[in-house]
């Protein structure tokens, strides 16, 4: 399921030359916050954490429930990366699954990576994220789409 997450955020990213950078305090504010709250099973944070103003209203239940699907798991490791290449080329060719023109409601100035890891009785998994951030007003969100215009 973080599979689907990332490839939806992947589809939907939007880059901005112009936009301003957030400092290495808030960065490290931003990853510490989702970690707390991943490990305390604070979906209410983590729910925060995302930037739906503006977003398709089908995106943002998609996101919430995608962020807190394994909550029971182990972040492995972290990090908020700038963007690729890659990164940047995929906003050019941004489509929603249903193929429907998409944009990111603010630009995307970074992205989060996360590996986590669940185990249980059954044995263990593990899975990787990828999903874009971006900033409104001095605060670092995780960016949702939009219909394009």
């Amino acid at each position: 399921m973080k599979r689907g997450l990332a490839m939806l955020a992947g589809a939907s990213i939007a880059v901005s030359a112009s936009v301003l950078a957030a400092t290495p305090e808030q960065e490290k504010q931003f990853v510490d916050t989702y970690r707390k709250a991943y490990d305390a099973k604070d979906a209410k944070t983590l729910n925060a954490m995302l930037y739906t103003k503006g977003a398709d209203s089908q995106a943002v239940a998609f996101y919430k429930m995608m962020i807190t699907s394994e909550l029971g798991g182990r972040i492995t490791s972290i990090q908020l990366l700038d963007l690729t290449a890659d990164d940047k080329a995929r906003a050019a060719k941004a489509q929603s699954p249903d193929g429907r023109p998409v944009k990111l409601v603010l630009p995307a100035t970074k992205k989060l990576v996360t590996k986590s890891e669940t185990k249980d009785k059954n044995g263990s998994s593990s899975s990787s994220s990828e999903v874009f951030v971006g900033e409104s007003e001095g605060r670092l969100y995780i960016l949702l789409p939009a219909a394009a215009k």
